[in-house]
């Protein structure tokens, strides 16, 4: 019995001497906070507080040229109503089409007029071009994206040196002989407008096919099927920008830089010491005169040409590099 006492004895004791080593061990160890998980706050944004997106409520009145559009054909008006989306929700392009229109409109606005040209064909040459020089797949240039062939029929000069389907005024008056020429053979400005797109051939050719002869009752191909009503829309729109959402001052907008004028009738070595002259850049003189189209002029039948100079102050000019 006194054998089994001192057995128990020195577990007890070994558990106590235990006891106090793990406390002297832990003293002084900060412990641990205890890590919680916070879960993010998601909070579903509401965009249409700030954006709001509807449909477009058409004019009931909408024409070209004073030739009335037929709507209450329901075909008709999904076509117009796709063009008014496309062009109206297409704000950067809208803006940029209202910007230029200022600038270019007082430039087309009285040769149409001069030619008896209704006033809405200058949405006709948004349509065609943006009112930039651009030049289409098949070669088509200019603000009227006239084909080679075409401005050389009516008087352009074309080719390496100088290409007058960049000039606005030439090209504008251009256009008008053409368009006077086929609105006396097919009767409607309509019409016309479309014959302006796809040819006054492929126009007639349809026309025959469908024994119809209103633009609205031919079934055509894309382009052209849409192409009146894309002018209708860029009408209205541009028109009326304060009514489709767009905010634009007057300091918004394009200038046109005043110019003077001065007449070459010799040949041209480098276009860019020309420039020099008038106290401005290569650049700049092509901005104004885009239709040089190389950096010299032959002219070796000393034919006189009018070139268009910026007055001074309106243009940064730099080092001439020399």
């Amino acid at each position: 019995m006194k054998y089994l006492k001192n057995i128990l004895a020195f577990i007890g004791l070994i558990a106590v001497v235990s006891t106090l080593i793990f406390a002297v061990q832990s003293d002084g160890v900060e412990e641990k906070p205890e890590t919680k998980v916070v879960e993010p706050q998601v909070t579903d944004k509401n965009v249409a507080d700030t954006y709001q997106i509807s449909a477009i409520e058409i004019p009931k009145d909408l024409n070209f040229a004073g030739e009335a559009v037929p709507q209450e054909d329901p075909e008709i008006m999904e076509r117009v109503d796709r063009e008014f989306l496309v062009n109206t929700y297409w704000q950067s392009n809208a803006l940029l089409l209202m910007k230029r229109a200022n600038k270019y409109f007082p430039i087309i606005e009285p040769i149409l007029k001069k030619n008896g040209i209704p006033d809405d064909f200058k949405y006709l040459a948004v349509a065609e071009s943006g009112l930039e020089n651009v030049v289409s797949p098949a070669g088509a240039t200019g603000f009227w994206q006239i084909m080679k062939g075409t401005g050389r029929e009516y008087g352009l000069e074309v080719n390496d040196n100088v290409d007058e389907r960049y000039h606005v005024e030439k090209a504008t008056q251009v256009a008008c002989d053409y368009l006077n020429k086929w609105k006396d053979r097919f009767g409607s400005w309509t019409l016309t407008a479309a014959a302006y797109n796809a040819g006054p051939a492929g126009i007639q050719k349809y026309m025959g096919i469908q024994q119809v002869d209103d633009y609205y009752d031919l079934l055509l191909g894309q382009e052209t099927g849409r192409y009146v009503f894309r002018i209708l829309a860029i009408k209205e729109i541009i028109s009326n920008r304060d009514k489709y959402g767009f905010q634009l001052e007057e300091e918004d907008m394009y200038e046109k830089v005043p110019t003077f004028t001065v007449e070459v009738d010799t040949a041209v070595a480098n276009w860019a010491d020309f420039a020099e002259l008038y106290e401005i850049n290569y650049k700049v003189l092509k901005r104004h005169n885009p239709w040089l189209r190389e950096p010299h002029l032959n002219n070796a039948s000393k034919k006189k040409y009018t070139i268009e100079i910026p007055n001074k102050g309106y243009y940064r000019v730099g080092s001439t590099g020399k």
